[in-house]
């Protein structure tokens, strides 16, 4: 794949900032869908009658907006600039942030101890960023190969499709999935267009296009059924909006500090005993390990993508660091534990646009439009379906890299034959284990299980391999 702009190329001004919203747009539903989730608890836990610390007190959609740019800037620091790579909140968290607030003493050592898990999960970065770099990356390569890494990277965009397709099928204001499916597909449509047939500069920003075009269209239905009282065309919820001026024009209309994890968690520093403390190395340490490996999966994509090893410069230690450092500092503010995210690779993919300074011109207005309310009042207000038509490319795209990873492997060997079709059923399968508080994912049960089989299987010859002696002798 020829790349419009490499690494270290530098777009003109003015298509940097619509390449950077692009970027943000790619990342942005997944990036604010972990506090969102968290606030939807919060109704869910009211309406129950259930009243728990954890879900008493949502999170800030802008401060974790926020804190996914300052730990981008963090990981593009300790990557040389090498790396083009947007850092998000993390899914694999959740339960152990839900932990965190229900072993607090008080609401506020809940928000301290967000901040206290995401240090212990970014120290289990850099003690293994220390190990690689002492003992190099042979090892990695040795129990991830293409065989392990190939089918992982494809039921990581295999996994997310049906979250794609239940978000295409979705209208926030209560809308009919008919109406849903489609804004989602027009939204598709367009991005499948311009990316395919597009001409010079509308070719680089397919996302941005087919995200206003979405958007137009739910927005048209849902006037019509605002006049016309039909509900079923009710897409958008433009309540946010009338929130903005209901006491009338203020400061606040336009601008707003968010709600950062810091102020909250300075207050319970009293709060926390040594039993709090460990209870949070428990629950997080061991999803760091997990997400180390889809750390792994992400690179060797981007890798292939960039035509460069970023596991060999700027090396995996500095990917490790720049993920582990990232993210306790994504979440001082923003309370979520960032990561990479395949709907970055996916955008840079399709864009071609791999330039760091795009990443960069991203993080900063992922940060400067957290403190502006009528942005984040209507990146918000993006409809599930119109993301779902976005995801459909973005996290197919995901599968086929994966899916072409798997073309240099020899699957006439049963070796390899063995590696991938385990990892492939159960990553689809959706196998998933539960010890307590921590949960392994279904990918991360997957790669483990590739693993082991490769590790069991690696001292023995190929079926293909050993008939080829044969027949030679």
């Amino acid at each position: 794949m020829k790349l419009v702009y490499n690494v270290k190329d530098r777009p003109k001004f003015g298509q940097l900032i619509v390449f950077a919203f692009q970027q943000l747009l790619a990342i942005m539903a997944a990036t604010i869908a972990v506090p969102l989730i968290t606030n939807s608890n919060v109704e869910k836990s009211i309406a129950d009658g259930v009243i728990t610390w954890g879900f008493t007190h949502p999170m800030s959609t802008a401060a974790a907006l926020f804190g996914a740019g300052v730990g981008t800037l963090i990981y593009v620091l300790f990557t040389k600039a090498k790396s083009p790579v947007f850092l998000g909140s993390s899914f694999a968290f959740l339960g152990s942030m839900a932990a965190a607030f229900s072993g607090a003493l008080s609401m506020q050592a809940g928000y301290l101890g967000l901040i206290l898990g995401a240090v212990f999960a970014g120290l289990v970065y850099v003690v293994i960023a220390l190990v690689v770099k002492l003992c190099g990356t042979g090892w990695v390569n040795k129990l991830m190969p293409v065989a392990v890494i190939g089918p992982t990277v494809a039921i990581i965009g295999l996994g997310l499709a049906g979250n794609a397709v239940g978000d295409l099928q979705t209208a926030p204001a209560g809308g009919s999935q008919c109406a849903a499916l489609v804004c989602g597909l027009v939204t598709l449509a367009v991005v499948m267009l311009t990316s395919t047939y597009g001409k010079k500069f509308t070719k680089l920003i397919p996302f941005v296009l087919g995200i206003l075009a979405g958007y137009v269209v739910a927005l048209v239905m849902t006037l019509i059924g605002q006049a016309r009282g039909i509900q079923e065309l009710m897409i958008i919820n433009l309540t946010p909006f009338k929130a903005l001026v209901a006491d009338g024009v203020t400061l606040k209309t336009f601008f707003d500090v968010p709600d950062f994890t810091f102020i909250q968690a300075l207050k319970g520093v009293k709060d926390l005993d040594v039993s709090y403390v460990l209870s949070l190395a428990v629950a997080y340490v061991p999803v760091a390990f997990v997400v180390f490996a889809e750390h792994i999966a992400d690179h060797k994509n981007i890798s292939s993508v960039i035509e460069t090893d970023l596991l060999e410069e700027p090396g995996l230690h500095r990917t490790l660091l720049g993920d582990g450092v990232g993210s306790m500092f994504g979440a001082f503010f923003g309370g979520c534990p960032n990561t990479t995210y395949g709907e970055s690779v996916g955008c840079v993919a399709i864009t071609r646009n791999a330039s760091v300074v795009t990443i960069v011109t991203a993080a900063i207005g992922a940060m400067i439009i957290s403190f502006l309310t009528p942005f984040v009042t209507f990146l918000s207000s993006i409809p599930n379906c119109v993301m779902g038509g976005v995801c459909m490319a973005l996290y197919g795209f995901i599968a086929v890299s994966g899916l072409k990873m798997i073309q240099k492997v020899d699957l006439d060997e049963n070796r390899n034959l063995f590696v991938v079709s385990t990892i492939l059923i159960a990553g689809i399968g959706g196998l998933s284990l539960t010890f307590g508080k921590v949960t392994l994912t279904s990918i991360a049960c997957a790669l483990i299980l590739g693993i082991l089989a490769n590790v069991m299987l690696s001292g023995k010859k190929g079926q293909k391999t050993e008939e080829k002696e044969e027949i030679n002798a």
